[in-house]
């Protein structure tokens, strides 16, 4: 273990451990909120190629920019609050090149069983106060205005896509070279020891590594021999990786030196649904030699999020695409690996966590009429362990999408707090953690100044 000095990590896996036993009581929903399909922020119009809009949220969105596409959820600067990553935007590379890369931080009122409104609100994306809305205080954007990128991107365009046709690229984003989401998919983000944010991305696939500012700071990392159709750096060949199947899942190590990247898809000519596990060492900012093996249930189709429990023990989202309005049987489970436990075939064994369909809800947190609360959404993207036997699980609504759980109705963003049977570390352990959250978070305001 790198850092064996960290107590919790080892209280935490054993406590996972525990929760995976057959004879363990189902998981229970604590905590319920909710973020509207229509939460927008300020900003350039978007959704200028992305069709007319369903559910109600029609498109374009006229100086605004969607706050949805949930696909990272890390602590925020206090207690309570949250700090979120939306994706590309409009789901895909060709009708997302007017909407911007951003982190916003927000706090939930949880719906208990003793109370609260179930709402999300903003916050300010430093200080965590309240916010009266999503305004510029309550979050970064990605930007390159140092050109470390080393590729095009829209805001050296003077039309989006380099189409005469097309509207002008908004001066905003040209001035500032704000990354949209035609330059990257980022669906994966961590902040590593120095406070620094390291994003996966999707085209590449790439890793991206910014200030907390969300300045780029280096030039991308490809992972070496993988390419997917939208890579840059293709030219003509033939690409090896599935479109949107990059690094949708990133966890980095407890020390914050180390980030372990899971691809959505099968690369070409690797075992069927078998995905690649690659490490990263973020002092070098270079991949390593070490690599494991996920293979995906019967049922599973892809992955949603990887998270760290310890520096071997991880927790990952898997799902299939089904939902409660589209037909087929929703999966959507939690697993726990560990890195040095393999089955016979050198891929790592996998114990349940979660049914993310099967979650007690005794209190009826969500007002659906039921004591069982099922969680059917296409893409189930974020996970934040808030303590040994409390779970954060957030939905990427894929804005204005429809059908998750009614027909013709956009999704919302749905925040769960999920209880597990297991015992909880010793304070001491809880100690050490906030005290290495601080420095983080101290390091990234430092910076930001």
């Amino acid at each position: 273990m790198r850092n064996p000095h960290l107590i919790l990590p080892l209280a935490l896996a054993a406590a996972l451990a525990c929760a995976a036993r057959p004879a363990l009581a189902q998981a229970t929903l604590s905590g319920f909120a909710l973020m509207p399909a229509a939460s927008f922020s300020d900003g350039p119009t978007s959704g200028q190629f992305a069709g007319a809009g369903a559910g109600g949220n029609l498109l374009p969105l006229i100086n605004k920019q969607p706050v949805q596409g949930v696909s990272t959820i890390l602590a925020g600067p206090t207690a309570g609050t949250y700090t979120v990553m939306t994706d590309n935007g409009f789901g895909a590379q060709n009708n997302s090149a007017d909407t911007l890369l951003r982190m916003y931080t927000l706090r939930p009122d949880w719906k208990t069983a003793s109370g609260g409104s179930g709402t999300v609100s903003p916050v300010n994306f430093n200080t965590g106060a309240a916010l009266p809305d999503y305004n510029a205080a309550s979050r970064i954007t990605l930007a390159d205005p140092d050109r470390r990128l080393g590729f095009t991107i829209q805001a050296d365009l003077a039309n989006y896509y380099g189409n005469a046709a097309n509207p002008a690229v908004d001066p905003s984003i040209r001035a500032g070279r704000l990354l949209t989401g035609a330059d990257l998919d980022t669906e994966s983000a961590r902040r590593d020891k120095n406070g620094n944010f390291w994003f996966g991305d999707e085209f590449g696939p790439f890793l991206v590594k910014t200030d907390a500012t969300g300045k780029v700071l280096a030039r991308e990392v490809p992972l070496p021999g993988v390419q997917s159709p939208q890579s840059p750096y293709l030219g003509g060949g033939t690409p090896n990786l599935g479109s949107s199947r990059g690094f949708e899942g990133m966890a980095i190590n407890p020390a914050g030196d180390r980030l372990y990247t899971l691809l959505e898809g099968t690369v070409t000519g690797d075992p069927a649904r078998t995905l690649r596990i690659n490490e990263l060492n973020v002092d070098t900012g270079a991949f390593t030699s070490a690599q494991w093996v996920y293979q995906l249930e019967t049922q599973g189709t892809a992955i949603g999020e990887m998270t760290a429990i310890s520096d071997t023990e991880f927790l990952v989202i898997e799902r299939n695409g089904a939902t409660a309005t589209g037909g087929g049987t929703p999966f959507k489970k939690i697993f726990k690996v560990d890195f040095t436990q393999l089955d016979a075939n050198g891929r790592l064994k996998k114990t349940e966590i979660v049914d993310l369909m099967n979650i007690a809800d005794p209190n009826d947190l969500n007002g659906d009429g039921s004591t069982v609360f099922t969680f059917p959404y296409v893409t189930i993207e974020s996970v934040l362990i808030l303590d040994a036997n409390t779970l954060l699980v957030v939905n990427d609504n894929n804005f204005p999408g429809t059908g998750g759980r009614l027909p013709g109705v956009s999704d919302p963003t749905e925040f769960l707090r999920i209880s597990l049977a297991s015992p909880v570390p010793e304070p001491g352990a809880w100690a050490l953690m906030a005290a290495g959250l601080a420095v983080t978070l101290r390091l990234a305001r430092r910076r930001r100044g």
